[in-house]
Formats: structure tokens, C-alpha cells, sequence
């Protein structure tokens, strides 16, 4: 049995953490392996855990005492009410073809997922009950179950199949069962292992135990089986015992399982073991499995799930492996520098003191009477040549050969510049540079030493690192700046030549000839003569950096106060890095701690391809071929939707009340290696012009959406931060208030037209009532006018035609008298006719009714046209009430149009229409030669005729045209608006 002494590295405990690899690695030992407990104390629900099982939509769920538990990373969500198994425990968990879950309830019934929702098996089966001891899933999706009443059935979605009766199977209870591609079944029970083959059950004597816990099939004839005192193991012909360490203790299985890397996994009552072809490896698990592992669960990303008393575990691989000095040897706060040879050996040296070298996996601390535990600054070397610098007793060489041999120490003495040398490096030439801490560099070459200060143009007298680059320049950081070496040429550059600081700590050449360098305030980069600072970095490269180094992808891995970084070279170099693109490694990585440390050489890279960084808890290494993009993706889903805080139905269409406000979409996103890192986009269709900036917050909220129809869509990047194309949706619709739905909008639309249509029949009734009182005050005023003629006028006339009568009594001169007296009275008399005349006319209009046909009528029959013009008068609708001026003004206008036909138009006809409708129109035509345009146009000179009439058309809102030709005539057309010309009836 391997010693604990063989499952930790000599002198070291390898602590390995999280992995982005699909399965476990086989080469680790358990305490490599991530270890996170999920109990009473950080919110798990469940109690102890007797099943695990994930479902095609990233779920992973838990069968516990409790009921189910499912697990989306983030939260647990207990679902403990089946009313079909009240009472009734979950002893196991499965899933079918189509990936959706299984609840077996022992001995009492299975639940199926169907929609979202569970349903007993038994009513899908068309059977009245299951009373279900087991189950087994078969590689094509199909439920082996071992029935009480009806033996062994095949389940395929609604089909089932009968194999094997009651009564040919074993006489006890079912414990476990497993099928090998063979065909045959096996049976784990309570009295010992059976298997079932060609309609026959047979008992297996190799195996004495008779309890059989577990079965596990492994490859086309291989069987492992747990049992109450241990583990054997069927290799298709014989079983054999797995002793698990300590032998020969028994100790009893609970749970198997087999990864994706072939590692077996042995839950147990003691602990966790773990099985493959490099031995067996066991974790103590009583603190966290009380009584033991009850359930191993592998899931989609290579994660290892383990039930126990107290809760739930999960294992697994991490992208670091990280070095600590075993039990028992000087603690320190920080790590010294750290090497790899050209034989691909990885040299690295803890403050505390000492030298270790490891190699093929195995550690050696090397000792020699020469180290003494003395702290070690720096480390060099080529082939089998190595060099260290240390921190009081100068330049150290040593030769090794699977160990040190020999050994030679320089100091003051031999013409080192000091015997405290912080930084050595070996040059292509195969001369030695030794920086010390104060006193310059020394040279060693053939034998003797050379050194450098700032006389000779050193920057400063201490450096912290040394490099060569391909062309042969010998660099130096320092505190005051970064100094070269060419040709025996030296330069120095400062802030002033580019640099973010003087403070140099660290260089780096990478695969492409540029020179990175390592300040106080961030990187700098040396290319075609010129130091650049890279533009716009996040502040993680804006920190001290304390080493660099290049893997074979062309990513920079970077160590700085507070981070370790990995970044694309060639976009930082170009300025064109987003802060998106900065992958940050930490304690989820498998990094104890982030903050590195100065030394000469703090990151490295090996042969492989791995880089190893030393850093404050100790030297760590990342192999970056395992970074590839080869996880699993993440499945978001839309978990909850609440409106105004009420939950609301999650379906294919979700309907919203119009007087929610507040919408809260709540969703997740299914990776459970480390679900903090985590990040979602999302986007309401409808309402946001693109997806939203990456986020960790796994709810969304929109406020005082407007009705109409919706679809919120969510994707999600994975643990790795790795984005894809699956997303989870939703349909959704908000109703309208009443004040928003259609019809309520046309509503007011016709109530604003019908608005705006009262306002302009209001509107023409004012203009109407006015022009009525205009017309009235007109009427009362030619009242008035007539009254005054009558009391006045023809009052005179009367007197004065009563005087020149008077006067033709007899006088001196009677004949001269009775003439002058004849002609006066004459005049008066014909002046008392007109005036009577015009006086009778304005009260006609007003007091008496207005008949405008008949008045032209008798304009037409008295006598106004000679006798050769025949004239035609006709009335066309019924005769209606006028206002008596507007009759007035379309009288005289008649008036004129006739005179004007009879005295100029030489015309043989005159027709004069009249014509009652919802307007009035008058029509007089005649066939007479026409009117000159000109005179149509503008009229003519001393004459106002055709000028009164439009004036007079004008007045009361009518409409006159002229049309005249010297073949046909002559047209004149008035049309006065019936609202304004006719008086309404009263009702």
C-alpha cells in the first residue's frame, strides 16, 4: 500500500485548483483537486444527498432527505411537495433518452419530467403503480427498473417492456443494477450479486459479501462492485478484491463512478478514494460525509459532484498548480526567484533558504555545504551548469548530475563588486553577469571579474535584472532608469525617452525581437529604437509589474503587484487591447494569492511551453495548451418574470397587465465550474436598440413599457468567459389600458374631427348671426330713412305743391303766373311720385313679403325689352324666404344684367332663370353679340354698370361670373350661399 509520504511530491504538497479541462486529471493526486462544500452553512436546503443527476438543460439536481433540490450554480431551490410520494424518500435520480429527469422514489413510484412539469410514470405506462427497488439507464436512453410486482422492465418514453418475472429473479430486494454491453443485467441486493442473461438469473459465488451497494460497468466486460466490506472488480472472466488503503481493513462502498479521463471514484464510509493506473489515493471526507460519500455524480464540464451526510461537494481541476514548502519547514510571506534549464528542469528557491529542483513530476531539495540555507536571489545557468547569487555570501557555481557536485563561491575577494548579488545571468558568450545590491555589475569571463558602476554609464549602481537580446545588447533595469550595453557603448533611458517610470523591475524579450520592460507604473515596450508605453490599458497593467514571459501562442503572462495577467502581445503592443480582453487568474485558478514578487526572474517559461510564476504563497505553474476553448458552454434560461414584484407565468406568451410598471426579467446561466464568473447580455426586442455591456447581475429591469408585443432574449459566457450562440427567450405582450387600445385612440380621433367639425358650425352660425344683425341694422336704418322722408320730404313737397297751387288763382299777370305755376306744379307732382315711390319701396322690402321671382317676373312683362327680343322668364325649385336687402341686391343686380342686355346686346332672346336649391342662382343669357373682354375685364370709362354689380355680389357674399363670345351671347352667373340668403322656417 502507498505511503502518504508516496501521495504528497518529496518536500512538497501540491496544491492544484481549478481547472477548465473536461474531466479530472489522472495524474493528480486528491489534494490537487479543487474541494468546495455546499452544507446548512452557505444555504444548501437538502440535508444529506443520496442522488445526483444533471438534465439536458444544465440543471443539476439533488435527491435528498429533504425531497429534490435543484442547483443552477448560483441557488438552490428545494421542491419538497409530491403529493404522490408524500412521505416517500428520493433513492435515486436518472434521466431518460431525451435528457429529462427521473425521480425514483423507493419502492413506491417513479416521476418524469413532461413540459416543465412531473408526472408519475405509471400513468405514461398506463399501469396502476411502480413500485420501483432500482434503476439503470441504458447507453441508448432506456430505464432498466426493477419492479416489486412485475420484475424487471424496460421503459423506452411510453413503452414498456417486460424482461424478467418476479419470480426468476432474486429472492431479496434490489439494491443496485447495471447492465455490460454483453447483455448481461446485474443485480446487487441484500443476499449478494446475481446477474440475469438469457432469460435466467444466476448468483456470483466469487463475491461473499452480501450486500452489494453499487455496481459500475466500465468498458465492454469490466464490472467494479460495491459492497458492504469493500471493492472487487470483474475483468470479464474472474473477480478480484481493490484493496483500499489501510489494508486490511474492510470498509463499506456506498458509491462508484468512472470520469471521463477513466479515474475511478470510490464513495465510502471513511472518505473519498480515487483508483487508476498510478495507484489509489484517498481524501478524508468525516467532516463533511459524516457517515460517508453516498452519491458520485461527473457532470457536463468535468465537474465530480459528491453526496454526503452534511451536503454536497464539488471537485475539480484547476488551470495552476501551485508549490508550498511541506509541514514542517521555515514559513515565509514570499517566494524567491524561480528557473528552468535547458535540460527543462525548474529551479526555483523559497525566501526562507534552500534550493529545489524539480523534474518528471518528482521534487529534490538540493543540499550542499555550501548553501546553508542561505537565502538565494537569483538563478542561471546552461546545461548542467549552475549559477546562484545569494544574499551575503557572493556568486555561488555548482555542477548537477541528478544532484550538486562540487561547487565554487566568488566573492569580494576574487574581485565580485559585492557579496550580496541580487540578479545573475549567463550570456550567449558564456560570460557571467553578477548585479549586486549596491555596488554596480561584475563581469565574469576566462577567470576574471569586470565591473560596471554608473562611471562607466550604469544607470544606477543596483539592478534588479539582466537580459540579452538577439542582437547581442546587454540590458539593465534599475531604479534610476533602464541602461544597455552595445559594442561597448552605453545608454540610458528615462521617463524622458517614454518610460511610465525610472523604476525598472523586470525585462523580457519576446518571439518577435521586442523588448518588454517591467516598471513601477506599469509595462513599456523597446521597438525600432524608440520605448513606447502601450494606450489605453486597464489599471491592472497600470500596477507594478515584477515579471513577463511569452507562451507559444504569442499571450504575455504578467505578474504584477496584485494580478496575474495574460494578454494578447501583439494588441497591447499595437494600443488595440480592450479591457475585455485581459484575462485576470485568481483564487478560482488555482492561485493562492495574486501578488508576485521581485526578483530577477519571477515568470518563466519551460521548454513545454508551461509558465511558471513565482509568487508570494509560493512557485505556481499554468500549462496554456489546456486553455483551449474546449468547456462547455454556458445555457441561460429565463428563470422567473415579475411585475410590480408579483411573479407572473413563464410560458411560450407571456401576458402583461396594463397597470404594471415595473418588469424584473430573472434569469441564470448553467456553469457550474465557477458560476461567478459568469456574465450575461441580454436584450428586449422592442425596446433596446442592441444587447447590453457584459454583466454578473442575473436580473434585468424595464420600466413603463408601452403596450404592444415583446421578446426578451438573455445569452450567457461560460466560466472561461467564453460567449456562444445559445440563448434563452421569451415572448411577451403588454396589454393596453383602455386609454391606450385602439379603438379608444379612433374613438377620440372621431371625437376631435366631430369637435373640430361643431366648432366650424358654431363658428359659420356667428358669422351668420352677424351677418343677419349687419343686415338687420341695415333694414331698421332704411326704416328709418323712409320715416324721415315721409315726415319731412314729402311733407315740403306736399306744402310747396299746395303754394304753386294756391298760385294759380288769379294775379296781375295771370297768363305768366298760371304758367310758371302749371310747370311747378308739375314737377312737384312728379317729384311727390318718385319720392313716394321710394319711400313705398324700402318699406316694401321689409315689411311685406319677398318674392323675388315675381318681381322679375314683372321686370320681364313691363315692358323694359323692345318688342323684337323675346324674353322667357323661369322659376326652377320652390319658392323660399329671403333676406329682404340681399333679395335687394340680387334684384337690382337682375336689374342691371337685363337693362344692360336690352340696350347693348343687340341680342333677339333673353332668358332669365331663376333657380332655388341649397345656394341661389340667377341666370340671364342672351344671344346678342357680346361684350368686349377688355370691357368684361375692367369696364368702361364713365360707366359703373358691370363694376356695381361684382361690388354688389361681393357684399352679400355671392359668387358673379361673366362668360361673353360675339357667336353666343352673353352669361351672367350669381350663386349666393343659402345659409346667408335664405331665412330658416321656424319649427
Amino acid at each position: 500500500m502507498p505511503s502518504p509520504s508516496r501521495w504528497l511530491v518529496t518536500g512538497l504538497i501540491l496544491i492544484y485548483l481549478v481547472s477548465e479541462a473536461p474531466a479530472l486529471n489522472p495524474n493528480h493526486t486528491l489534494s490537487q483537486y479543487l474541494r468546495e462544500q455546499f452544507t446548512a452553512d452557505n444555504n444548501f436546503p437538502g440535508g444529506a444527498v443520496d442522488a445526483i443527476a444533471q438534465t439536458a438543460d444544465g440543471y443539476l439536481w439533488l435527491g435528498t432527505e429533504k425531497g429534490l433540490v435543484r442547483f443552477d450554480g448560483a441557488n438552490f431551490r428545494l421542491n419538497s411537495s409530491f403529493s404522490e410520494f408524500s412521505g416517500d424518500p428520493v433513492s435515486g435520480l436518472t434521466t431518460d433518452g431525451g435528457g429529462r429527469l427521473c425521480v425514483i422514489f423507493f419502492g413506491a413510484g417513479v416521476l418524469c419530467q413532461r413540459n416543465g412539469k412531473f408526472v408519475n410514470l405509471a400513468s405514461l405506462l398506463r399501469r396502476t403503480t411502480l413500485g420501483v427497488a432500482s434503476s439503470w439507464r441504458e447507453e441508448d436512453g432506456a430505464l432498466l427498473l426493477t419492479d416489486l410486482r412485475d420484475g424487471i422492465l424496460r421503459v423506452r418514453g411510453e413503452n414498456v417492456q417486460m424482461l424478467a418475472a418476479p419470480a426468476i429473479l432474486p429472492p431479496s430486494l434490489v439494491l443496485a443494477m447495471a447492465e455490460t454491453r454483453d447483455g448481461r443485467i446485474w443485480l446487487g441486493t441484500a443476499a449478494g450479486l446475481f446477474y440475469f442473461a438469457e432469460g435466467r438469473t444466476k448468483r456470483v459465488a466469487a463475491i461473499s459479501d452480501k450486500k452489494i451497494n453499487c455496481l459500475l460497468p466500465v468498458g465492454d466486460r469490466e464490472l467494479w462492485v460495491g459492497t458492504s466490506k469493500g471493492l472487487y472488480r470483474w475483468n470479464g472472466t474472474l473477480f478480484s478484491r481493490v484493496n483500499l488503503p489501510p489494508a486490511p481493513a474492510t470498509v463499506e462502498v456506498l458509491a462508484l463512478l468512472r470520469d471521463h479521463d477513466g479515474n475511478i471514484w470510490v464513495g465510502t464510509t471513511r472518505g473519498l478514494f480515487r483508483t487508476n493506473a498510478f495507484g489509489v489515493w484517498f481524501s478524508d471526507e468525516s467532516d463533511f460525509g459524516g457517515r460517508g460519500i453516498n452519491a458520485l455524480f461527473e457532470d457536463r464540464e468535468g465537474n465530480l459532484w459528491a453526496g454526503g451526510v452534511r451536503g454536497l461537494e464539488r471537485i475539480r481541476d484547476g488551470i495552476f498548480v501551485t508549490y508550498t514548502l511541506a509541514t514542517g519547514s521555515p514559513t515565509s510571506k514570499e517566494d524567491g526567484p524561480v528557473f528552468v534549464d535547458r535540460e527543462n528542469r525548474t529551479w526555483f528557491a523559497p525566501a526562507g533558504g534552500g534550493l529545489y529542483v524539480l523534474k518528471d513530476g518528482g521534487a529534490q531539495e538540493l543540499k550542499s555545504s555550501l548553501l546553508h540555507r542561505e537565502v538565494i536571489y537569483s538563478i542561471a545557468g546552461s546545461e548542467n551548469e549552475i549559477w546562484v547569487g545569494t544574499q551575503h555570501s557572493g556568486l555561488k557555481r555548482f555542477e548537477y548530475r541528478n544532484r550538486l557536485i562540487g561547487g565554487k563561491t566568488y566573492t569580494q575577494a576574487d574581485g565580485l563588486a559585492e557579496n550580496s548579488v541580487f540578479a545573475v545571468y549567463q550570456s550567449r558568450d558564456g560570460a557571467v553577469w553578477a548585479a549586486t545590491l549596491t555596488s554596480g555589475i561584475s563581469k565574469l569571463k576566462d577567470g576574471r571579474f569586470v565591473t560596471y558602476t554608473t562611471a562607466d554609464g550604469l544607470a544606477s549602481n543596483t539592478v534588479s535584472a539582466i537580459l540579452e537580446t538577439r542582437d547581442g545588447t546587454i540590458w539593465f533595469a534599475a531604479p534610476n532608469g533602464l541602461s544597455s550595453l552595445s559594442q561597448g557603448h552605453w545608454k540610458t533611458y528615462t521617463t524622458g525617452d517614454g518610460l511610465p517610470s525610472n523604476s525598472v523591475n523586470c525585462l523580457f524579450e519576446d518571439s518577435s525581437g521586442v523588448l518588454w520592460i517591467g516598471t513601477s507604473r506599469g509595462l513599456a515596450f523597446f521597438k525600432s529604437g524608440h520605448v513606447q508605453a502601450p494606450r489605453d490599458v486597464p489599471d491592472s497593467l497600470r500596477e507594478e509589474a515584477f515579471g513577463i514571459s511569452e507562451d507559444k501562442e504569442g499571450w504575455l503572462w504578467i505578474a504584477t503587484s496584485g494580478h496575474v495577467l495574460r494578454v494578447s502581445n501583439q494588441k497591447l503592443s499595437s494600443g488595440v487591447l480592450r479591457s475585455a480582453e485581459v484575462c485576470e487568474y485568481g483564487a478560482a485558478d488555482g492561485l493562492p494569492n495574486v501578488k508576485g514578487v521581485r526578483r530577477s526572474r519571477s515568470v518563466v517559461a519551460d521548454w513545454e511551453g508551461r509558465i511558471w510564476f513565482s509568487l508570494t504563497r509560493g512557485p505556481s505553474v499554468v500549462d496554456p495548451s489546456h486553455l483551449a476553448n474546449t468547456s462547455a458552454p454556458a445555457l441561460p434560461h429565463v428563470e422567473a418574470i415579475m411585475a410590480d414584484n408579483d411573479p407572473i407565468a413563464v410560458g411560450e406568451l407571456v401576458r402583461i397587465p396594463s397597470s404594471r410598471k415595473r418588469m424584473t426579467f430573472m434569469y441564470s446561466g448553467l456553469s457550474l465550474a465557477v458560476p461567478e464568473r459568469i456574465r450575461f447580455r441580454y436584450s428586449l426586442d422592442g425596446f433596446d436598440r442592441g444587447w447590453s455591456e457584459p454583466t454578473a447581475a442575473r436580473e434585468a429591469v424595464y420600466t413603463n413599457l408601452s403596450p404592444g408585443s415583446y421578446r426578451f432574449r438573455v445569452i450567457a459566457s461560460n466560466s472561461y468567459g467564453q460567449w456562444n450562440d445559445s440563448e434563452a427567450a421569451i415572448s411577451l405582450e403588454v396589454d393596453p389600458s383602455f386609454w391606450q387600445t385602439w379603438w379608444f385612440r379612433v374613438s377620440c380621433v372621431a371625437a376631435f374631427l366631430g369637435l373640430l367639425w361643431a366648432l366650424y358650425q358654431l363658428r359659420l352660425r356667428q358669422v351668420a348671426r352677424q351677418f343677419n344683425i349687419r343686415l338687420e341694422e341695415r333694414v331698421s336704418e332704411r326704416t328709418r330713412i323712409a320715416r324721415d322722408l315721409h315726415d319731412t320730404f314729402l311733407q315740403t313737397i306736399q306744402g310747396s305743391k299746395l303754394v304753386a297751387d294756391d298760385a294759380l288763382d288769379p294775379s296781375t299777370d295771370p297768363i305768366r303766373m298760371r304758367r310758371a305755376m302749371q310747370q311747378l306744379s308739375v314737377w312737384l307732382a312728379s317729384a311727390m311720385q318718385e319720392g313716394r315711390a321710394a319711400l313705398n319701396s324700402l318699406r316694401t322690402a321689409t315689411t311685406q313679403t319677398n318674392d323675388l321671382a315675381e318681381a322679375l317676373r314683372r321686370v320681364t312683362e313691363n315692358g323694359v325689352t323692345p318688342g323684337a327680343m323675346a324674353v322667357t322668364f323661369s322659376v326652377v325649385g320652390d319658392t323660399r324666404e329671403m333676406h329682404p336687402i340681399v333679395r335687394d341686391e340680387i334684384y337690382r343686380i337682375a336689374y342691371e344684367a337685363i337693362r344692360n342686355a336690352r340696350t347693348h346686346s343687340g341680342a333677339s332672346r333673353l332668358e332669365v332663370e331663376l333657380r332655388y336649391a341649397d345656394d341661389l342662382t340667377l341666370l340671364v343669357n342672351d344671344n346678342g353679340t357680346g361684350i368686349d373682354p377688355a370691357i368684361a375685364d375692367r369696364g368702361k370709362d364713365g360707366h359703373f354698370g358691370l363694376q356695381g354689380m361684382r361690388e354688389r355680389a361681393a357684399r352679400i357674399g355671392g359668387n358673379l361670373s361673366l362668360e361673353s363670345s360675339s357667336n353666343l351671347g352673353t352669361e351672367i352667373k350669381l350663386i349666393v350661399p343659402g345659409g346667408i340668403i335664405f331665412r330658416k322656417t321656424p319649427a
